[in-house]
């Protein structure tokens, strides 16, 4: 099964971590298929906390990928994100 999950990366006490599309068996950090974004926990200032593409996501969705609840809560952020500037824009 396919899974949309993150992988842990960057320092001690500063996690970093990537949206990947996996192999459900794999290693929380080896082998990926594809890298769709990041979730930063600890972004301050100007910094991003979440990035996502949501073309290549909605892609696997459709291949039958299924997204942890992390995963899912982010991709609900983004969305949100996204809709509300367009909506002001209107």
């Amino acid at each position: 099964m396919v899974k949309i999950r993150l992988t842990r990366g960057g320092a001690k006490k500063r996690p970093f971590y990537h949206i990947i599309v996996t192999d459900s068996r794999s290693a929380r950090d080896g082998r990926n298929i594809e890298r769709v974004g990041f979730y930063n926990p600890v972004a301050a200032g100007a910094e991003k906390r979440v990035e996502l593409n949501t073309e290549r996501v909605n892609f696997w969705m459709g291949q039958g990928a299924q997204m942890t609840d992390k995963v899912a809560d982010l991709y609900k952020q983004v969305a949100k994100a996204g809709e509300q500037p367009a909506a002001a824009a209107a």
